[in-house]
């Protein structure tokens, strides 16, 4: 199967997850984005979504879905969304579509973090990919430098982008990820930092991998 296939193989079975008459929590970006097509095909079974991104919330509402501000709920029973790595404990790293933020803030809301990806993205240690970080841009420097000195990773702005909250990105390269947990926390404290886009607190709870023979389902709770 190509990518673009697994990742629609995905995107279905993650309806497995919705609960009937609740509002569903929905991510951003290319997996994503087959989830949410396949969503429209339920959408009379749903009261409707909460979205983490504006792109994610314009596909929402072109399909007839109709998308809650997040203010407005005390929590989702799931949380639907993709990563750029997963790890065999849950944790990821996400923000490559620049969404990280957003992304936290709909996932507190969850009980459940429902992750789906393909199988490449499932790693031993993450930090291959990029980490992003959204960043007051004034701050972008201190934080870079912060990087090098704390951690060894090279930090570079991600030219062009600006997050729906109107601030920048740093992408960081170099880095083995060993605690999550710890550099999270560490991270989020520095100045300047929005977030980071290591998803520790906010783990999955399931994950669902695209892989050649159909679709692999994690348990992390297991």
């Amino acid at each position: 199967m190509t990518q673009d296939e697994l990742k629609a193989l995905v995107g279905r079975a993650a309806l497995d997850f919705v609960v009937p008459g609740t509002v569903v929590g929905v991510g951003t970006g290319s997996t994503v984005n087959c989830f949410i097509d396949a969503l429209a095909s339920i959408k009379h079974r749903i009261a409707g979504a909460v979205s983490s991104s504006v792109q994610s919330t314009l596909r929402l509402q072109s399909l007839g879905i109709k998308v809650f501000d997040a203010n407005d709920l005390l929590s989702i029973p799931v949380y639907v969304d993709g990563a750029d790595e997963i790890d065999h404990r849950g944790f990821m790293v996400k923000g490559g579509g620049a969404a990280l933020t957003r992304e936290k803030i709909v996932a507190d809301l969850a009980e459940r973090f429902v992750c789906i990806a393909d199988e490449s993205k499932l790693v031993e240690t993450m930090g291959r990919f990029p980490v992003p970080v959204e960043v007051i841009t004034m701050a972008a420097a201190q934080v870079a430098r912060r990087f090098a000195s704390a951690y060894g990773g090279v930090a570079t702005l991600r030219a062009g982008v600006t997050t729906d909250n109107g601030n920048a990105i740093l992408d960081v390269r170099g880095l083995s990820i060993t605690d999550p947990l710890a550099m999270e926390t560490e991270v989020n404290q520095w100045p300047g930092v929005v977030t980071v886009g290591v998803f520790a607190r906010h783990r999955a709870r399931v994950c669902l991998l695209g892989t050649a023979q159909g679709v692999r389902t994690i348990d992390f709770d297991r």
